[in-house]
């Protein structure tokens, strides 16, 4: 058991770095990214391709960090400059990423085996396990970000993304574009997007074609789980509350498949998680107004 829930923090880890990025996208810009399920493999296909060429495990990071900006700049230019919504410009965007990541790898799916990644550079440095390598450089990552993120968030660039998610005709009228505060946004997301392929394609060994298909809805339901959970008290503990909903949802779904869950139900469950939590304020509202009801039928009575 306490394998499992060890592996569980430690992918929560990882997934958590993406999360934000769905974050950025989905709160911050309140837009629905869908380009999200085509950055991650993105980022995965770039880190497994400079590895078996072999390349360094830590620059190819960085490039996927890269390739998922241009990604989030093509989403943006999309949306901002054709004028197309960013629902479609997300899909369009999902759908070229599918050749393009097939272009990358050169084929469906890349082992990587018995090739070095940032955990091995880390069990051979620290001499720990694959486990403890992966819940070091996730954490070390993940909460950096957090705070790189709370710091550029607080920088007149960053304010502007945040103003723009909020009342753009209030930051219009303030002469800032709108157009360049989406497009930096969007950029920023899916970077951290494929940052988070990255890392989960060297903790699994391989990368896939269709590794992405769902992602949108595990980020979704690690951002509802944190924020419900976490993050009440202020921008930074929004962002901190990312990582310890992503983790909270691995450690749930660990423990549902430990209950006797076939994993062919797992995207079901996650579906019908994340309707439920973003059902909950009509729901609590819903019980407000019978709440409200009764009490006036008693003073009457």
């Amino acid at each position: 058991m306490e394998q499992i829930l060890l592996g569980a923090v430690s992918l929560g880890l990882l997934w958590s770095i993406m999360t934000l990025g769905v974050y950025i996208s989905y709160r911050i810009l309140d837009v629905a990214d869908l380009s999200v399920e085509g950055s991650i493999t993105l980022g995965a296909a770039i880190c497994a391709g400079m590895i078996t060429a072999g390349g360094n495990p830590v620059l190819a990071l960085l490039i996927a960090f890269i390739g998922g900006m241009g990604a989030g700049l093509v989403t943006g230019l999309l949306h901002t400059k054709l004028g197309i919504p960013a629902l479609l410009s997300g899909i369009l965007t999902m759908i070229a990423l599918y050749s393009v990541n097939l272009r990358v790898m050169g084929v469906s799916n890349v082992s990587l085996l018995r090739m070095p990644t940032v955990y091995t550079l880390i069990g051979e440095l620290l001499g720990t396990s694959k486990t403890v390598s992966i819940m070091i450089a996730g954490s070390l990552v993940a909460f950096a970000l957090v705070f790189i993120l709370y710091w550029f968030f607080g920088t007149e660039i960053g304010s502007a993304i945040r103003a723009t998610g909020n009342n753009p005709h209030m930051v219009r009228a303030q002469g800032i574009n709108t157009d360049t505060a989406i497009i930096l946004g969007l950029m920023l997301a899916n970077g951290l997007v494929a940052l988070s392929g990255g890392l989960i394609a060297q903790s699994q060994n391989y990368a896939d074609v269709q590794m992405g298909v769902g992602s949108i809805v595990i980020g979704l339901a690690s951002l509802i789980i944190g924020e419900v959970l976490f993050g009440r008290h202020g921008f930074k503990s929004r962002l901190l509350s990312m990582v310890f909903g992503a983790i909270t949802y691995r450690i749930i779904i660990a423990l549902v498949l430990r209950l006797g869950m076939p994993a062919d139900d797992l995207k079901l469950f996650t579906a019908i998680t994340v309707a439920l939590a973003l059902s909950l304020p009509r729901f609590s509202a819903y019980l407000d107004t019978i709440k409200a009801s009764l009490k006036g039928g008693r003073r009457h009575a």
